[in-house]
């Protein structure tokens, strides 16, 4: 197989192993079986808890778990060789091992590599079992289905540093509350408060909850400064609870004013220059630009430089063109409709699209990738569809003067 017939079918891979693009049956049923692998693998795993259950079917049991987990080592694989097509800005090395290192990465291998340690490593079963759960947090990959549970995930990392600064006040306040309660109740309960850490049990349960009885003061400072830290508590559980909440709903209003589709003029265009382009090795000044575009910036390496008319273009240099109206021209709209999941587009072959005789699509962004549109090609959800409008003068006119002929 040469390179570009293999980079076409590990590209048609990645889009197999990628939760949520169902343009083509055979990734609609990947994705399927790869849910129900580890849903039945978690079931069995449940079930042979029971010592009645492990008893009758504790082979079938066995069987699921060694067939669901090589399913598991399979689909690592098939990510570290996508993951290329997964991080496309680097190269294919530096891509699989920021794989290897990812979150999901690191859940994918706990996934199935607990699994067959044992057999070289026997003396730490015990151990390696318990990385096994780990397998639970693949559900997260079916955030690509439901937009809600997507909001849970970038709720909390847009609030992360407000709710790190809460986690660090609570633990400020649970400490300086076990110190207060040791002064106050060592004399009393030394057995029970004997040093100075030995109320972080009690003080965690304060100020998270009601308490559980099992630790309490029995002096009145000591029961005074209870209720005091208890009330503490309760105000500083409700700030990051607050921080979630107000992150919800700032979340779900930014969804509503961008509605289903997302769409923004495009004022600027960026170009890689490549090798054999007719432009590498030029001068700005020499490259003809049509009147009122110009360059604004050549982005080199990790270095901006600016765009005077000696600088010569070179590979891989990445330049962006601004343009502006010209006077006397008939207006172009170029829109970016990001395809949502219910936009109407999604799933939609491009010659069934509804769209003005004046409008059509002249590129698709995709993963990181640009298509060519095609008419039997179907939009996905998360596509950015280039579109050029042709404005006619009737559309310039205010709506009052072209209502009226005369």
């Amino acid at each position: 197989m040469d390179k570009k017939r293999w980079l076409k079918f590990r590209y048609k891979l990645f889009h197999m192993v990628s939760v949520g693009v169902v343009d083509e049956p055979v990734n609609q049923a990947y994705d399927i079986l790869s849910t129900g692998a580890l849903v039945v693998n978690l079931a069995a795993a449940i079930m042979n808890t029971y010592d009645n259950l492990r008893a009758s079917y504790g082979q079938i049991f066995s069987v699921i778990e060694a067939a669901t987990v090589f399913f598991f080592a399979i689909d690592y694989i098939l990510r570290f060789i996508t993951a290329p097509d997964l991080y496309p800005h680097v190269g294919e090395g530096r891509a699989r091992i920021r794989y290897i290192f990812s979150f999901a990465g690191i859940v994918d291998l706990l996934s199935f590599l607990p699994y067959y340690l044992p057999v070289f490593f026997p003396g730490g079963t015990a151990a390696f079992r318990m990385f096994r759960v780990a397998r639970i947090l693949r559900l997260f990959r079916i955030n690509a289905y439901y937009d809600s549970l997507n909001v849970i995930t970038e709720v909390i990392i847009s609030k992360k540093q407000q709710l790190l600064s809460s986690v660090f006040i609570i633990s400020v306040l649970m400490i300086a509350s076990s110190l207060t309660m040791y002064g106050l109740e060592h004399d009393a309960q030394p057995e029970v408060f004997s040093n100075a850490f030995s109320g972080i049990w009690w003080s965690t349960s304060t100020l998270l909850t009601v308490g559980y009885g099992d630790i309490y003061p029995i002096t009145a400072a000591g029961k005074i400064a209870g209720i005091l830290i208890a009330f503490l508590g309760v105000g500083m559980v409700a700030i990051p609870t607050g921080i979630i909440s107000a992150g919800f709903v700032e979340q779900y209003q930014r969804l509503k004013k961008l509605g289903d589709s997302v769409e923004e003029d495009i004022r600027f265009i960026r170009l890689s220059i490549e090798k054999h382009d007719t432009w590498a090795g030029m001068k700005i000044k020499d490259l003809g630009l049509p009147k009122g575009a110009t360059i604004a910036v050549i982005q080199r390496g990790g270095r901006t430089i600016i765009p005077r008319g000696d600088v010569i273009l070179a590979p891989g240099d990445r330049v962006t063109i601004g343009s502006e109206n010209l006077p006397g021209e008939r207006p172009a709209n170029i829109k970016e409709v990001t395809i949502k999941r219910h936009h109407p587009w999604n799933g939609v072959a491009i010659k069934d699209i509804d769209i003005s005789r004046q409008s059509y699509i002249y590129m698709i962004r995709r993963g990181g990738r640009m298509i060519l549109p095609k008419g039997t090609l179907h939009l996905m959800e998360k596509d950015e569809v280039f579109l050029y409008t042709q404005l006619n003068h009737a559309a310039e006119l205010d709506p009052a003067d072209s209502s009226n002929p005369s």
